[in-house]
């Protein structure tokens, strides 16, 4: 039939969108190599015979006497050592995820073709195989209860299940967190299919409940909050209890292969942390104590489903118009909220969910397996909801451990709807109307909230294209990326910075101005601003926005040592050397700044200072080759 053909079109274009929108992810930001990805560095670790990454330990970094203190291992966070959300623990650094994605993708993969992967291709492949096992339930609920409903509503149940279900929001930034979700996702959607097969098989019950058992025990194994939705596994157990069809081998298929991949991973833990209940959590290098942290309380409740279901998100021009919700006061002791959104208020299709009993009218004969499965995926989205409820931190990533459950169960309430009103023309007409709206909103924003996603990934790469000496590079993909979310104070910000390293700061004074307007306690972009103004010649300019820099933040010793030479240039000596001497007295370990002032101090006549601060610098950078020279030039001199 026709609907066939449009059905597998509408999958490859659907897969050919996530690849997209996943071009631009990656933790290979910070080196643009994907050896260096983490689930990378894993698969050495582990090929190399051991169970940490396969990363050295900053020498430093080892001396830290609390390396858990966030201010302390800050500057191992970033580059070059890119320590971020590593966990610690005597020596070794490991993952807090799970090993799942290490084992099922990338050590094959690496294996077979020699080559790394990178994080935004597991996403892209977690996310598509995940999609179309959630196509094949789709098609099995259709085929075997709802074949009168029309092709057209199974197309656009379709697309609910591809572009509603928050998918599309995970793929823009695809790195190590994404790589986890995904691959729960991913497995949780097998694990559905084979319960399916598993409760309207007449042979092999067993044999699928199995199957669905192992796969959610590796669903935990990439993803542990999942761990309190395998009670889905019992439910062909209760379906067949009552007709004592093999109820043990059943109870032992569901109960067995989950129960083994849970005892590896509690062996997994020990052998990592001495603690088989310990993935790393507490021993995490993040922006916050780890150690001490509560990563479950009930005070995060009401918090959590504010954020998670009933927070509308904020809309304004320009593109892409959908912007955070408004926070509620966090609770105490919770770590963070990464831009959540109320799935209840912004993706209004999953109320349809509400409707899913609807199927139910269906002749009584056939409608238990439909029930019993239908309970299962609306507990299965139960649980992993509550369980999220109860944390520490929310993020829209991580709404989709829970949302295409539920987005399946709203498209069973689309087609229980259709099957409820056939024989009422007009009330399922207007039915449609309704449901078609309420999904093209759904899809609207999850598009909308990756476009703006894949506008920040933009400019994260680009701002590393443009570090790493390829200028041109990073100034196309900024202004890509800007042109799709003009309003990012951060990529105007690094625009500007780009254009300006690049040799073109006429151009960088647009992008660092238009950062300011959006955000004018930007030190960066101002500086950035001033050092532009200064190239092309408006020194007066430049010197006003340094004095404001500084009003915001009176110890940058950069904005101390800029202004003071824009100062010298003209003329107010005296100021230059005041702002010098302030650069020195705020870090004595600057060598441009010792430089600088011994500078302005031989203009001034006294070379006695000067060479003391010559002499400094070179203490401090020994091949400072023009301190050097200014020093036997002012020796000459004395």
């Amino acid at each position: 039939m026709l609907y066939k053909w449009v059905l597998a079109a509408m999958c490859v274009l659907i897969v050919a969108g996530y690849a997209y929108l996943a071009r631009l992810g990656g933790a290979e930001w910070s080196t643009l190599d994907p050896a260096d990805a983490y689930y990378n560095l894993l698969v050495q670790g582990y090929r190399a015979g051991h169970l940490s990454l396969n990363k050295p330990v900053p020498a430093d970094f080892a001396k830290l006497a609390d390396p858990y203190d966030p201010i302390a291992n800050q500057p191992y966070r970033i580059l070059p050592y890119n320590l971020s959300d590593l966990s610690y623990y005597k020596g070794g650094f490991y993952l807090y995820f799970g090993p799942t994605p290490a084992v099922l993708l990338y050590w094959p993969l690496t294996m077979l073709t020699e080559h790394y992967v990178f994080d935004r291709q597991a996403v892209t492949i977690f996310c598509s195989v995940g999609f179309l096992a959630s196509i094949g339930l789709l098609r099995g609920l259709w085929r075997r209860y709802f074949a009168k409903v029309s092709g057209a509503v199974l197309l656009a149940s379709a697309l609910a299940l591809g572009l509603a279900a928050g998918i599309p929001t995970l793929l823009p930034q695809s790195e190590t967190y994404q790589v986890a979700i995904s691959c729960g996702y991913m497995l949780t959607m097998l694990a559905l299919g084979a319960l399916w097969r598993a409760m309207h098989s007449s042979r092999h019950r067993a044999l699928w409940l199995g199957t669905a058992s192992l796969v959610y025990g590796l669903a935990v194994g990439a993803r542990p909050s999942l761990v309190f939705g395998g009670v889905i596994l019992l439910a062909p157990v209760i379906h067949l209890w009552r007709q004592r069809q093999r109820r043990w081998a059943l109870l032992l298929a569901a109960v067995g292969p989950i129960t083994v991949v849970g005892l590896a991973l509690l062996l997994y833990n020990f052998l990592r942390f001495e603690n088989a209940f310990e993935f790393g959590w507490h021993y995490q290098l993040g922006g916050m104590r780890q150690v001490s942290l509560q990563l479950f309380s009930p005070l995060y409740f009401w918090f959590n489903l504010q954020v998670y279901a009933l927070k509308f998100a904020r809309w304004h021009a320009p593109f892409p118009f959908v912007h955070a919700v408004d926070y509620p006061p966090m609770p105490s002791g919770y770590f963070a909220a990464l831009d959540p959104f109320g799935i209840l208020a912004n993706i209004p299709l999953v109320w349809l969910a509400l409707a899913a009993p609807l199927a139910w009218q269906i002749d009584r004969g056939r409608q238990l397996p439909l029930r019993s499965f239908v309970i299962a995926v609306a507990v299965l989205f139960g649980m992993c909801a509550l369980t999220l409820a109860f944390c520490c931190c929310s993020a829209m990533r991580y709404e989709v451990d829970f949302l295409p459950a539920l987005m399946l169960l709203a498209v069973v309430g689309i087609f229980g709807l259709e099957h409820a009103l056939a024989g009422q023309p007009l009330l399922r007409r207007v039915a449609r109307w309704c449901w078609g709206v309420v999904l093209a909103v759904s899809v609207m924003f999850n598009l909308l909230v990756a476009a703006a996603d894949w506008a920040t990934a933009g400019c994260a790469l680009g701002t590393v294209l443009a570090d790493g000496g390829r200028a041109s590079e990073g100034v196309a993909v900024l202004q890509r990326a800007l042109s799709v979310k003009p309003d990012y104070a951060d990529g105007q910000q690094e625009l500007g910075h780009a254009l300006l390293a690049s040799g073109q700061p006429q151009e960088a004074i647009e992008h660092s101005e238009a950062a300011l307007r959006l955000r004018p306690d930007d030190i960066l972009a101002r500086n950035d601003l001033a050092l532009a103004l200064a190239e092309v010649g408006r020194l007066p300019e430049a010197i006003e926005h340094w004095e404001q820099s500084l009003r915001i933040e009176p110890d940058d010793v950069n904005t101390h040592i800029n202004l003071g030479n824009a100062l010298l240039q003209v003329g107010r000596l005296q100021n230059a050397i005041a702002h010098y001497e302030q650069a020195v007295r705020i870090d004595p370990d600057s060598a441009v700044a010792q430089y600088n002032l011994g500078n302005a101090l031989q203009q001034a006549g006294k070379l006695p200072g000067a060479i003391s601060h010559y002499e400094q610098a070179l203490r401090i950078k020994p091949d400072f080759s023009q301190a050097r020279d200014a020093l036997a030039a002012a020796q000459s001199g004395h």
